[in-house]
């Protein structure tokens, strides 16, 4: 999918000369910017989700050592 997004004019400057600096396309750091912010934000709000479920009572959590327990991490 192709997306059209203006940068502000101080990224844009830093993109180019990390580009030109590293041999590697803009395309390449703006990709690599995007998934990692797409990693820290689904882990954000898929814990955000979980919390709630647990505030409501749908969800139970267990007690740390009962899943070191379970994945035999015990210590």
């Amino acid at each position: 999918m192709t997306y059209s997004i203006r940068l502000p004019e101080a990224i844009e400057t830093r993109l180019e000369n990390l580009s030109a600096q590293t041999g590697r396309t803009k395309k390449f750091y703006v990709m690599q910017a995007i998934e990692n912010q797409l990693d820290d934000l689904e882990d954000l709000y898929l814990a955000e989700r979980e919390l709630e479920e647990i505030r409501s009572g749908k969800s139970i959590p267990a007690p740390l050592a009962e899943v070191m327990k379970r994945y035999g991490m015990e210590g």
